[in-house]
């Protein structure tokens, strides 16, 4: 079995980190706590890639705190962020607050972890009190030195407020409370919150006198494009089932490149490093197969999403690429109608009037032009038909196409 620090080397997890050797990691148990700001009501894939560091470091014995950041949510992180954000009601922090908590249960499954929320020691938290224990020994030059402060405050910058300003300071003390009150030694986060981890590295030595640590994960970058790996078309995946569906969940994940999807493998899912090479080489005889990232988006789908939720939107994805019909899949149905429009029609009515009211052709001539230019298929067969006909169907529905894209589909049902 590998040690802690090797499992994170081989599955690609090693970044920034305080400790002068890693192997620090394969020592006595260590508590440490990752956060997690209710900036929105569900985690993305960025987010996932983080979670699942947690899972080896809790898998190795590690002790493992997970905060969600109610106070720290009514300011926000302004890293990153060119201009100030929009402070969030105390009402939208707790639904989101909430519904984080609900993530980080389904994704860490059985494994133990103490949830927290940083608003409870902060709410009785006076102002002078937080100055005097605290201000007082953060250096200005610290914080001014920050990027994102020489950023906003630069000639082309939107300035920056107190509010935001403060923020570093404000998750600086979370560590150093962790610290004192549950004996937390280190604190794992994204790339992007290497600056905020270190203020509490400093707080804790200036005021507690200790040692504290950071480690952080790697930001996962798309080999094929170069730009920051977890999002679509549609825009960021989500966690939430409500803003990316299971089944677009498991699509997004069928859809990775080649080229990384062998690291994907290694960050998203559990599998060991014989199961993991037995995928690849597996898949490197014939790449067309997709077999790397069929077991990609069965694994990740399943974790976030539960077996039964995985097992539809496979379905489905089958389904949508031919290699289930409409009966074979018609336990999926139901799912199928959130992916896809489904339309109704009679017997043999008009196959350019259909592809209109779907959405797939945005008017009549155009409909039949992709028609005549046998560009319309259904059920997988290419047609240049005028009509449907009674063979088209079959348990009284039929699945047309306008493309190659599966996503260009549409559910036809006869009507009663």
């Amino acid at each position: 079995m590998m040690t802690l620090s090797e499992e994170l080397t081989w599955r690609g997890f090693v970044n920034q980190t305080t400790y002068k050797d890693i192997t620090t990691l394969d020592g006595e148990p260590i508590t440490f706590y990752l956060g997690v700001d209710p900036s929105a009501d569900s985690m993305t894939v960025g987010n996932l890639a983080v979670m699942m560091m947690v899972r080896h470091f809790v898998n190795h014995g590690h002790k493992a705190i997970l905060l969600v950041g109610g106070a720290t949510g009514l300011i926000g992180d302004p890293d990153g962020k060119k201009q100030e954000r929009d402070l969030k009601s105390i009402e939208e922090v707790e639904r989101n607050k909430q519904a984080l908590s609900t993530q980080f249960k389904q994704v860490l499954a059985d494994q133990p972890f103490e949830l927290v929320d940083n608003y409870d020691w902060f709410k009785g938290l006076g102002y002078l009190e937080f100055l005097r224990d605290i201000g007082k020994h953060v250096p200005m030059r610290q914080m001014l030195g920050r990027e994102f402060v020489q950023s906003r405050l630069g000639e082309d910058g939107a300035g920056i407020s107190y509010a935001e300003f403060s923020y570093s300071l404000i998750q600086g003390y979370d560590f150093l409370h962790l610290h004192r009150e549950r004996g937390a030694d280190l604190q794992i986060c994204g790339a992007d919150q290497w600056g905020n981890s270190i203020a509490g590295v400093e707080l804790i030595r200036r005021i507690a006198g200790d040692e504290a640590h950071i480690w952080s994960a790697p930001l996962v970058v798309n080999k094929a494009t170069g730009v920051k790996f977890g999002k679509s078309e549609a825009g960021a995946i989500w966690l939430d089932a409500a803003q990316t569906t299971p089944t677009q969940f498991y699509q997004f994940w069928i859809n990775c490149d080649d080229q990384g999807v062998e690291d994907y493998l290694k960050i998203y899912t559990l599998l060991s490093k014989e199961e993991l090479d037995a995928v690849v080489a597996e898949h490197q005889v014939n790449p067309r197969q997709r077999i790397a990232q069929t077991r990609l988006a069965e694994a990740v789908t399943e974790l976030v999403h539960g077996r039964q939720a995985m097992e539809t939107a496979k379905r489905v994805t089958d389904c949508l690429t031919g290699r289930l019909t409409l009966e074979e899949a018609e336990d999926a149905l139901d799912a199928l109608r959130q992916e896809i429009p489904a339309v109704r029609v009679t017997q043999g009515d008009s196959i350019a009037r259909t592809l209109v009211e779907s959405g797939l052709a945005a008017s009549n001539t155009e409909a039949r032009r992709f028609v005549a230019d046998n560009a319309v298929s259904i059920n997988g067969h290419k047609v240049t038909r005028e009509v449907f006909e009674n063979d088209d169907f079959h348990n009284g529905r039929l699945l047309i196409r306008r493309g190659k894209a599966f996503k260009d589909s549409a559910l036809v049902e006869l009507e009663d």
